[in-house]
């Protein structure tokens, strides 16, 4: 299959709206196809993008397009996708969080700069006003973007990065002292502060003002800019390219800090980039609040995911059954709905619990991914079953489809038609 995607390349499709390639035996007959009585397990996680899928594969009177009918299945999924699926859960959420600050988120260089000085625009309009109220404006970000624009070797990257995002306050009166550097978990406390309201004893993050402001705030604007990462340099940053006066006069005119905005400084494995989810969820919950992912990645390391429940329970109905399991997901070596160790912890479970038949369905296309990368994803995946001596990569499709949010059934449908029916772009098997 790794080859097939490498053909569709020359087609020129590409990565994340590669359309469906279907493994088919020598008679031309799909092979692996999801059936009645069969065990899947969808390895995603972060969830609001596969909750589409797994309803249509799933839910009893779907009626979004026509499907097979109730197909029986064990469904296990990483994490909770929604509450209202029918499904086995291997990582269920261990809390409701509490005490959080509400108690007390394409690849075109001069789109982007436009977007980025709309953005600076906006933001001087707001501040304005604000000032003219005397109302106080807090501005910072959630994680960055396009102020790394390339990669070492030039080439373009369209995702997220680890770079650490600005922090500053524009107060009514005499400008507010703060610390150099910090981490979005320091977001709520401050703004706790500023209204006189001491932090929860679970808020573990410390205020960023040096000193408290005599008066507290009756009133507070706070502005998250999507995505505005801080970079001093300027080779590759759209942001300093951009011309931005507005932020650009406030970082000159007032102190302003430093936020980490991604590795554990927002609960995920060091060394990876931020996200929306985790730059949001770290901001209002003041405090270091560990992810799916570094849960996950912590259970394969100390062995325990070989002994998951949810999962044990998906590989013993397969076994009984004498049923396939399948195993469906992004297939990247880092994204933000999923890694391909998870894949492989998975597939090294599957042959030591005995599952009889494996199929894997992979779905590509990371955001910022360097071009054609799925091709090789598929290749490794390939090598892993060989080693096993089990299991196929039968499916490979672009997560444009499969991956919907917004109630695009038609994209949803295509990916059900390859999953259960075989519909696609058939590809010989040993071809």
């Amino acid at each position: 299959m790794s080859r097939a995607v490498r053909d569709a390349y020359r087609r020129g499709e590409d990565d994340e709206t590669l359309n469906p390639l279907v493994l088919t035996d020598p008679s031309g007959r799909p092979a692996g196809r999801i059936g009645k009585g069969d065990a899947v397990i969808f390895y995603n996680i972060r969830g609001e993008r596969e909750v589409e899928l797994s309803r249509s594969l799933t839910e009893d009177g779907f009626r979004e397009f026509p499907t097979a009918g109730p197909l029986g299945l064990h469904y296990a999924t990483m994490i909770e996708y929604s509450r209202e699926l029918k499904v086995d859960v291997a990582f269920p959420p261990e809390e409701e969080l509490e005490d959080t600050l509400s108690e007390v988120h394409i690849e075109n260089e001069p789109a982007v700069m436009r977007a980025v000085e709309a953005v600076d625009s906006a933001l001087g309009r707001v501040v304005d006003e604000a000032r003219k109220a005397g109302v106080p404006v807090l501005v910072t970000a959630d994680h960055g973007t396009v102020e790394r624009w390339l990669y070492p070797d030039g080439a373009v990257d369209t995702g997220h990065t680890a770079s650490p995002v600005p922090f500053l306050l524009v107060s009514a009166g005499e400008p507010l002292g703060l610390r150099a550097k910090g981490e979005l978990t320091d977001v709520a406390p401050t703004i706790l502060e500023l209204f006189g309201i001491a932090p929860p004893a679970r808020m573990e993050g410390k205020s960023l003002l040096e000193r408290t402001p005599a008066t507290p705030c009756r009133r507070l604007v706070v502005l998250i800019l999507d995505g505005w990462g801080y970079n001093p340099e300027t080779r590759g940053n759209l942001i300093a390219r951009a011309s931005t006066p507005v932020m650009d006069g406030l970082l000159t005119a007032l102190p302003f800090s430093v936020l980490a905005a991604s590795g554990e400084a927002v609960g995920l494995p060091a060394g990876t980039v931020g996200n929306s989810e985790a730059g949001h969820l770290h901001i209002g919950a003041g405090r270091r609040v560990f992810s799916d992912r570094l849960k996950i990645d912590r259970a394969i390391e100390s062995g325990t995911f070989f002994s998951n429940g949810a999962y044990r329970r998906a590989m013993a109905e397969a076994v009984r059954r004498g049923r396939a399991l399948h195993l469906m997901g992004i297939v990247s070596f880092f994204s933000s709905h999923g890694m391909m160790n998870h894949l492989l912890a998975l597939m090294d479970m599957a042959k030591q619990e005995g599952v009889p038949e494996l199929y894997i369905h992979a779905m590509l296309g990371r955001r910022g991914e360097m071009p054609e990368s799925g091709a090789n994803y598929v290749k490794q995946i390939e090598d892993r079953c060989a080693d096993l001596g089990l299991g196929r990569v039968v499916s490979v499709i672009g997560r444009y489809w499969s991956m919907d949010r917004e109630e695009n059934w038609d994209r949803i449908e295509k990916t059900y038609r390859m999953l259960v029916h075989g519909d696609g772009f058939a590809v010989k098997e040993g071809v």
